[in-house]
């Protein structure tokens, strides 16, 4: 909502100082429609020249992230710190053969099922049962495990970014197309030459729209789309670090409590639970 109550207020703070100041409205509702058109139609038809199909259909879905923030909450990360304990807890205890029929058929295991979000986010789900699966089969060297995870992380954010590179690229855009409507404008003017000072005055309004438009779209759209984007993205691969943390810090040898310790420090301060809100979570977890 905060950003949808931002975009409002850049709307009214532009248009309302306009009328304010005793600017017309007339010319720009007359020229917005082609303008637009032509601004607007050049800077879909670039994105869809520079993206594949896939690219552009996670590039869309992105503006819902936009809208709605990240997915993770506090009690989303409590959840995972709580069944990351319990997988760790038990491989610590009964060895990384009891943990087996949790990571290989998760859907029916009693610990995952107690944390459906988990469960059917099909990213998180798969990271800790394949690096779990690892550890079974004698991988249990940390360094290697860190590193391999480390670069699976990066490539999946790379990925996810694309989104917010996509639409700052075409903000980037904008403004230059702007002047090309503009210049259009400025042809269809000199054209008419021979018309009355106000016809002409009218048509050069309806040309410098064409950059005033441009201008808008880029600074005031879509570049803090694709910021708020990118803010969201980054934020919500905290929730696969943590992961990365509790595995890495359990092959180093260390006791369950502290491998959750280590993964909750991971957690974004806005969302991270205190160290007795969680020790409470995962002293809860019975299966």
């Amino acid at each position: 909502m905060l950003t949808i109550g931002g975009l409002v207020f850049v709307l009214i703070c532009v248009f309302g100082s306009y009328l304010a100041a005793g600017g017309a409205i007339e010319p720009l509702v007359e020229a917005l429609p082609f303008e637009m058109w032509t601004i607007g139609g050049a800077a879909i038809g670039t994105f869809l020249m520079a993206n594949s199909m896939h690219d552009v259909k996670h590039t869309l879905g992105g503006f819902g992230k936009c809208l709605k923030g990240a997915a993770y909450k506090k009690s989303d990360y409590v959840d995972l710190l709580s069944l990351l304990y319990f997988l760790v807890r038990l491989a610590s205890t009964k060895g990384n053969m009891a943990v087996e029929p949790h990571i290989e058929r998760p859907s029916e295991s009693a610990a995952f099922q107690k944390f459906p979000k988990i469960l059917s986010n099909h990213h998180a789900s798969t990271i800790i049962c394949d690096y779990l699966r690892m550890v079974g089969m004698n991988a249990d060297d940390p360094n290697q495990i860190e590193d391999v995870m480390a670069r699976e992380l990066k490539k999946t954010l790379n990925e996810e970014l694309h989104g917010a590179h996509a639409i700052q690229t075409m903000a980037d855009a904008l403004p230059a197309l702007g002047i090309v409507a503009a210049v259009l404008g400025v042809i269809k003017t000199m054209s008419h030459i021979n018309e009355p000072p106000a016809v002409l005055g009218a048509m050069i309004g309806g040309a410098l729209t064409g950059t005033f438009l441009g201008v808008l779209l880029a600074y005031g759209i879509c570049g803090p789309f694709a910021s708020r984007l990118n803010a969201v993205i980054l934020e919500e691969s905290k929730y696969y670090e943590v992961i990365r943390a509790v595995l890495v810090t359990h092959l180093h040898g260390n006791a369950p409590q502290v491998s959750v310790e280590s993964g909750r420090k991971m957690v974004p301060n806005e969302h991270m639970p205190s160290f007795q809100e969680l020790e409470e979570a995962v002293q809860a977890v019975q299966v």
